[in-house]
């Protein structure tokens, strides 16, 4: 037994307690062991949800007599405003006539629980707790209780506040008499704990919330007396010095003694609930109920150090560090920063901090991102003191580019406090300088660490991202300008250094007007309110002044470096241009023009040459009189140098010399095109000519030819559906321009490694661009274009080579410029998105795509997801596509058979095998679409696709029978029993003049499906049988039987025992829940159930006896470990420590 758990009293007979009515009077008064089961499972009460109705008031008493017949429950259940003065006459009352005062108090006690039950005052010695409890216990069992904490209704509103004020009114009111008489709070204590310890969930919250809070209470109390007992002894110590006895002396050390004794004796009363509640119920499988627990022990640690601040107390938080539950592990690591941050607690927290320091890290990723923030705030309060080596941080650095944005907010504070301010470095505390020197020497320090992700610019902008927030110096804009301009001798950078300065100041502005520079994981657009906006504004102005003189000098300091330009170049879109005229500055803004010019006829890379079109595109739309004129004729003699350019390369190239002139220019060209339209008509008969009359040009000079020729037609297009007028030679220009491409498009249709993914996704948009359904019926109805069947398998056939390109081919080119547009992922939305705008029909391509929904990895499953989706949006003809993407599936397993049948080879096993579980999978895949309220609303289309899977099946059977097993069978299990049985029947009767035992290998999926079919069948006519037949509707689990010896669960040396089997049965009953949960077939409702015994009490009792004896004569600490955990699994409980 816990020391402390009960007050003990004689076994009487009384007859003190009623109960509402003679039914619950009869159960109270007979309270033989045998009428209960202490140790049955407590959510055996959880599934009978107490009865939410209006508390009658209690019979009046003398206490509430004198209150105008407000019982104490009322008060708890009302208005809590007058808690303190209803307390205040309560104690007067019980200090008159204690037996009645405590009976009522008992009473509100058990009601607050839920219960009513009544106590007379005067058979109150005579009433053992047991038999209250056990009566209390079983009028659960029956469901007669209400449930006021978890109530909706708004009378209980303030229940549970109302209830926790009154025990705390409670206390400091008797803290001068009853408090301390043995019998008012013992007497109380006793019954929480013993309600705290019973199977009934709504008790064991309830009570744990009393419990808690009185000792939060005592606390309070306690503290009041230390402080008297201080003041007492510094009087006492005071009169020694004056004189060695007297009256005076006296009073005080009778004063001082009797203090440090009602301290004591309330340590003694912490001590009881402690032992008696908190240990079992930190533990419950409740995890609010855990939580709450977790969370007093919190306050306690931190309120009265004296007593708690101890190993004995820490571990439970250290424990509970590693709970299920993210509530209670929060609690926990929420409850330690608290304590971390009082220094005076530091040093008592040195062996704690090493035992549990290895688990606080690991928290900082843990799966629930509230608790995985608040473990980073605990481990910057470990490093502030200094209890943490820098070795073991390396993890925590690698969330700064995790997914969740709120980790790598936390962990971006904890690199800036920790790495950059050096805050928690005491050398470094008393050091200040100037804004400016603070400045440098915090962005130096940040170029350290983004020397660690300089081959990655993604990850340091991630980097960058998680730290601005916290870092002033990423704003400074002139510092930063200063820096990169070797203005301070001091500070060298190197190559690197100025690239990753480049991109903080880059991704610093953008930060800075308002815009993401990490992508979201919503996609939503961002809103901003007007406060906001002007900050924005004002940020804008600050780095225009900051760059406007000095924004010439980095361009052309940088202008050859192709990594510095495009974060360079591209700075400019985020200045306000008005601010150049405001500032005389027009000189200036030219010369950023024509830099930016020279930059983009410099580079001929991607990054480069889109930043220099962003940044050329602003100033011509933004910038506005004069200085918008310069930039749009800026704009116009870049076409014009870009078109001569052209001509130049393509003479060369016409010529026979080198391709790479032509190649850099295309690349402009492009991306200028996807900009703006370029008049290139004079040209592109000569790109024409050149892709007809050299076909052994390189790849990508072929890929950007037929980019810039798909380009051009698109916007021409654009051109002519925007006209208010259509000349018959503009029409008839487009369509000899759009068939040529498609003709140089359709030769490309063949497997070249590097170039097929470019020609499907050209293809693909040439389709979609002159796609039937937009044309039909209107003025320009002859531009509307459909690709021939041929062509359309020839394309997939080429799609389908791109999707098998196996992962290490992807990855490698990962890197080159442009793979997002050609790869994997891009060729099977483009051929997904002909399906979705009807731009060909979706019976040959449809399949085809979904037959691939389970074969390349997450992002094309996710493509074919939502283009399942559009097509149902669309109620198109689902059962038929279904079917036949996996009879494409499927023909491979049939081809490979036939072939190694007709070469007289045997199969390899691991192929079949392959095509099989792949035509499996995508079954189980598609018919998992048809669950909860869809399946009922399709059902129609599941029996579609099962009758017409069973046809095919037939059609060549045995050799397509494989399909039954692979595919059929999925859907099978979508469909109500009836439909079920004439599947079986039809099956039956298909081989009713057939011998399968001729060939039993073959016919082996046919046997297995009839087989399932009858599995299912019989299975689910049980169940109806059950229900139809059974003469009371019951549902859930059979009944518990009545009459098993229970066992006393306040017994002489066996209390805690007790309640161990309790928790015990609580785990059990959490496990046959999800057993539950996962039977699809078995949905009723387990409120209405009361479950059976699942094991031999007997047998758990002696195994439970030899767990603890092998913990008490464990040799080692490892030991005792390893034993506690044996008797925590008998225990079934739900914290694993």
């Amino acid at each position: 037994m816990a020391p402390g758990t009960t007050v003990r009293r004689s076994k009487r007979k009384g007859n003190g307690a009623t109960v509402e009515d003679h039914d619950r009077t009869s159960d109270a008064s007979d309270q033989s062991p045998n009428r209960v089961d202490p140790e049955g499972s407590p959510d055996d009460f959880d599934e009978i949800r107490p009865r939410t109705k209006r508390s009658r008031a209690s019979e009046g008493t003398s206490g509430s007599a004198q209150r105008g017949q407000l019982s104490l429950m009322e008060l708890i259940k009302g208005n809590g405003k007058i808690i303190p003065q209803v307390v205040k006459l309560w104690v007067e009352q019980y200090e008159k006539d204690a037996k009645p005062a405590m009976a009522e108090l008992l009473t509100m006690l058990f009601e607050a629980c839920g219960a009513k039950y009544y106590i007379q005052g005067e058979s109150l010695d005579e009433i053992d707790v047991d038999d209250v409890v056990i009566a209390l216990v079983n009028l659960a069992r029956r469901g007669e209780v209400e449930d006021y904490q978890s109530s909706k209704k708004k009378e209980f509103k303030n229940f549970k506040d109302n209830l926790i004020s009154f025990w705390d009114n409670l206390v400091v009111e008797c803290q001068n008499g009853p408090l301390f008489d043995k019998i008012l709070f013992d007497k109380c204590m006793d019954y929480i704990i013993a309600l705290s310890c019973t199977p009934p969930r709504v008790y064991r919250q309830v009570a744990s919330l009393m419990g808690l809070q009185l000792v939060t209470s005592f606390i309070s109390v306690a503290k009041t007396l230390g402080a008297q007992r201080e003041t007492t002894q510094r009087q006492l110590n005071a009169e020694m010095k004056k004189r060695v006895e007297g009256p005076r002396l006296e009073s005080l050390n009778k004063r001082l003694s009797m203090t440090h004794k009602n301290i004591t004796d309330l340590e003694d009363m912490m001590r009881k609930i402690f032992t008696g509640l908190f240990v079992h119920r930190y533990r419950d499988i409740d995890p609010n109920i855990r939580m709450a627990c977790i969370q007093s022990l919190g306050v306690w640690i931190l309120s009265y150090p004296s007593f708690f601040l101890q190993d004995l107390y820490l571990k439970y938080l250290g424990w509970t560090l590693n709970d299920k539950s993210a509530s209670v592990r929060k609690a926990s690591v929420l409850a330690l920063q608290n304590l971390y941050e009082v220094d005076d607690n530091v040093p008592t927290l040195g062996l704690f901090s090493e035992r549990f320091s290895n688990r606080m890290i690991e928290l900082a990723d843990d799966i629930d991102v509230s608790v995985a923030v608040c473990a980073i705030g605990l481990v910057k309060q470990l490093l502030r003191h200094q209890l943490l080596p820098d070795d073991d941080l390396g993890p925590l650095y690698d969330l700064l580019i995790d997914d969740p944005p709120e980790i790598r907010r936390a962990i971006g504070e904890l690199v800036f406090d920790h790495l950059i301010a050096q805050k928690f470095n005491s050398s470094q505390s008393g050091s200040k300088g100037k804004e400016s020197e603070s400045s440098e020497v915090h962005l130096g320090r940040m170029l350290q660490i983004l020397r660690e992700f300089s081959a990655d610019p993604i990850l340091s902008v991630y980097v960058i991202d998680d730290v601005w927030e916290y870092m002033k110096a990423m704003k400074d804009w002139k510092c930063i300008i200063s820096m990169l301009l070797d203005e301070n001798p001091l500070i060298e950078l190197n190559d690197d250094d100025g690239t990753n300065l480049i991109r903080l100041l880059f991704a610093s502005v953008r930060k800075a007007v308002g815009e993401r520079i990490v992508p979201a994981s919503d996609n939503r657009k961002q809103y901003y309110n007007k406060a906001q906006k002007e900050v924005f504004d004002n940020n804008r102005r600050d780095i225009t002044l900051a760059m406007m003189k000095n924004y010439p000098l980095l361009l052309r300091k940088f202008m050859a470096d192709k990594a510095k330009v495009p974060s360079l170049v591209e700075i400019i879109a985020y200045m306000n241009l008005e601010i150049y005229s405001l500032k005389r500055q027009e000189q200036n803004f030219k010369t950023i023009l024509q830099l930016i010019k020279d930059a983009f006829f410099k580079h001929g890379e991607k990054e480069a040459l889109r930043s220099c079109v962003k940044a050329i595109m602003f100033c011509s739309s933004e910038s506005q009189g004069e200085l918008q004129d310069f930039a749009r004729n800026k704009l116009k003699d870049i076409e014009d140098e870009l078109i001569a350019k052209l001509k130049s390369a393509l003479k060369a190239v016409a010529g026979g010399d080198d391709e790479y002139s032509l190649l850099v220019n295309l690349k402009r060209l492009y991306e200028l095109q996807l900009s703006k339209a370029v008049p290139i008509e004079i040209l592109y008969e000569d790109l024409v000519m050149i892709l007809r009359s050299f076909k052994n040009m390189d790849d990508e000079v072929v890929s950007f030819l037929l980019l810039n020729m798909y380009l051009h037609i698109a916007w021409s297009l654009h051109s002519i559906v925007n006209s208010e007028t259509v000349s018959e030679a503009s029409l008839s220009s487009l369509l000899l321009k759009r068939n040529t491409l498609f003709e140089e498009l359709e030769y490309f249709l063949i497997p070249l490694l590097e170039l097929m993914e470019r020609v499907c996704v050209i293809l693909v948009d040439m389709w979609c661009l002159f796609r039937m359904t937009i044309f039909s019926s209107t003025k320009l109805e002859k531009l509307g274009y459909c690709p021939d069947a041929h062509v359309l398998q020839k394309f997939w056939k080429l799609c389908e080579q791109q999707l098998n390109i196996s992962d290490e081919t992807e990855d490698e080119d990962v890197n080159k410029e442009y793979a997002e547009e050609t790869n994997r992922d891009a060729v099977m939305i483009a051929a997904a998105k002909l399906v979705a705008t009807d731009t060909v029909p979706k019976e040959y391509l449809g399949p085809e795509i979904i037959s691939h929904f389970v074969m390349h990895g997450t992002n094309v499953a996710e493509i074919v997801k939502h283009l399942i989706t559009v097509l149902k949006k669309k109620e198109d003809d689902i059962p038929t596509i279904f079917l036949e993407a996996m009879k494409r599936v499927g023909l491979k397993f049939w081809a490979y058979n036939r072939y190694a049948v007709e070469l007289s080879r045997s199969v390899d096993k691991s192929l079949t095998d392959k095509s099989f579980e792949e035509c499996k999978d995508l079954a189980i895949r598609l018919s998992g679409i048809f669950i909860g309220a869809a399946r009922n609303k399709h059902r129609s289309d599941v029996l579609k696709i099962v009758k017409e899977g069973i046809e095919y099946a037939f059609e060549d059977a045995p050799k397509q029978l494989p399909f039954l097993e692979s595919a059929v069978l999925h859907f099978v299990s979508k469909l109500p029993t009836p439909d079920v049985l004439d599947i079986l029947k039809d099956v039956q009767k298909r081989t009713e003049n057939i011998n399968t035992d001729e060939d039993p290998s073959g016919w082996r999926p046919y046997s297995l499906f009839v087989e399932s079919l009858r599995e299912k069948y019989v299975k689910n006519e049980g169940i109806i049988d059950e229900k139809e037949g059974a003469t009371v509707k019951r549902r859930g689990r059979p009944r518990k039987r009545q009459n098993i010896e229970g066992k006393r669960l306040f017994e002489e040396h066996s209390s805690s025992e007790e309640e161990d089997s309790i928790s015990a049965s609580d785990q059990e009953v959490a496990r046959e829940e999800e057993k539950q949960d996962d039977d699809e077939e078995e949905d009723a409702p387990l409120i209405h159930s009361i479950r059976p015994d699942s094991c031999d009490l007997g047998l758990i009792w002696e195994l439970k006896l030899a767990c603890l004896l092998l913990v008490l004569s464990a040799g080692n600490f490892h030991e005792w470990i390893l034993y506690w955990e044996m008797g925590c699994l008998l225990q079934d409980v739900t914290l694993g420590i």
